[in-house]
């Protein structure tokens, strides 16, 4: 027993070991983002509510039935049912109905919000949908960031890898009274730079970390990391497609547009539903009724009054009552002509914030469309930099390790490709995330395949 129960201990052990030891992938990461965010949570239970909506409105066509009963007793003065004259008699009294409405014509704001319901469903779809959207583009900003400050840190170490050798063959040299004890000085002062340089790299590293955990709403930050992979410049054509292209194909298939452009439909199906208030409305009924009073007194075939039972009464008094009722908006203190006034600011006030959504989308896309470029064009300008700065800092090698050059002139050579180095990934990862903003807004998934 005990060896079955140390068994499962650790099985258990190993599972949560590899949990913890999890490497989250981009996908992974907005997977999890999607399904786990308390907003887009909300915005479900809004689409829910939409589709309620959906049956309310189908439910306004549909006739409504009502059941009612009722039972008294009267003492002192009250009126026979039976005559309607007036008594003194106690009596006991119990009514019932059955009673339908349906509306046959209330000016097509029935049809009008049928259809608004309707559009307001797909609006909410289409929220939800942009939100999803916005919390893609976090996330794998938020991932990017931690991959370069990965980077970062480990150009840091290497750095300091071949300062440590450096250093070592320094001592050496100072020891054998070669080069002078400044040069070893200046040689640990660059090492204990690329120490705080790895110390900030690694604070980067936890801080970006923590920032995307928490993107993904994941509390225990220790255990979290990504994916320790090294991305290239993913190849890409979208440049072959102008900024115009870009924006119109964007406006096919943008949530946020299409959320603008829906609302401005369901402005107009407000409109209706307010002109629809200033026409007649045309409903149908039909009740039945029936009632018992153990006042109730009719003559029996010898013209003797006697009280008829309870069943008895439910089949003698019943009748059923049917017809149209016309109503006609005559005058309601300004009510539907406000109405209709508001619904014409209101869509106006939907067609402008369409208008300004799309200037906004094409701004956006030009933005993202010159970062592109702009970013490459860095990007290229760092690399040849950092070759350039390679270049130097190896003649400066060259130099050093002959007693050409002193350790200061070395060491500001080292630190020139250093940041050289820095810039690069910097440049890299930006362009990076500016490509895939772009792509993103031609309809291509956010991937860093």
């Amino acid at each position: 027993m005990k060896l079955k129960l140390t068994a499962i201990l650790l099985v258990l052990s190993l599972g949560i070991s590899t949990a913890q030891q999890k490497k989250w992938t981009l996908e992974e990461c907005v997977l999890y983002a999607v399904e786990n965010n308390l907003t887009i949570d909300q915005f479900e239970l809004d689409l829910e509510n939409a589709k309620i909506d959906k049956s309310d409105a189908l439910g306004n066509f549909l006739p409504n039935l009502n059941a009612t009963t009722a039972g008294s007793s009267n003492t002192g003065f009250s009126i026979n049912p039976t005559t309607n004259a007036p008594t003194t008699q106690t009596a006991y009294n119990v009514s019932g109905s059955i009673n339908s409405n349906v509306t046959l014509f209330d000016g097509l704001r029935n049809v009008h919000q049928m259809n608004r319901a309707k559009l307001s469903a797909i609006a909410s779809q289409y929220r939800l949908d942009n939100l999803i959207d916005d919390i893609s583009l976090n996330v794998a900003n938020a991932y990017l960031q931690v991959l370069s400050n990965k980077e970062s840190l480990k150009v840091f170490r290497a750095q300091y890898a071949v300062t440590e050798q450096d250093l070592k063959r320094t001592k050496e040299l100072v020891a054998s009274g070669v080069v002078p004890k400044g040069d070893l000085l200046e040689i640990e002062a660059t090492a204990a730079n690329l120490e705080q340089q790895i110390v900030n790299g690694e604070s980067l590293v936890l801080i970006s970390r923590i920032g995307l955990a928490q993107l993904l709403q994941i509390t225990e930050y220790e255990n979290f990391d990504i994916a320790d992979e090294t991305f290239d410049i993913p190849p890409s054509d979208i440049l072959s497609n102008s900024a115009k292209d870009i924006f119109n194909k964007a406006l096919d298939w943008r949530n946020d547009i299409k959320f603008s452009e829906t609302n401005v439909a369901l402005a107009e199906k407000d409109l209706s539903i307010a002109k629809g208030g200033s026409y007649p409305s045309i409903a149908g009924f039909v009740n039945y009724g029936t009632r018992y009073s153990d006042q109730t007194k009719i003559p029996d075939s010898n013209g003797i009054p006697y009280t008829p039972s309870f069943r008895d009464q439910m089949w003698i008094f019943d009748g059923i009552a049917y017809g149209v009722q016309l109503s006609v908006p005559v005058f309601n203190g300004f009510t539907n002509k406000n109405n209709i006034k508001r619904s014409k600011i209101s869509l106006e006030k939907a067609k402008l914030q369409f208008e300004q959504d799309k200037l906004d989308l094409e701004s956006n896309i030009q933005q993202a469309y010159v970062d592109v470029t702009s970013f490459y064009k860095a990007y290229e300008a760092a690399e040849k930099t950092l070759e350039a700065r390679r270049l130097a800092n190896q003649y400066s090698k060259e130099r050093f390790d002959v007693g050409l050059m002193n350790a200061f002139d070395y060491s500001q050579a080292q630190s020139r490709v250093d940041n050289a180095e820095a810039e690069v990934i910097r440049a890299k990862y930006n362009y990076i995330f500016r490509l895939k903003i772009l792509e993103f807004y031609f309809g291509i998934p956010i991937t860093l395949n």
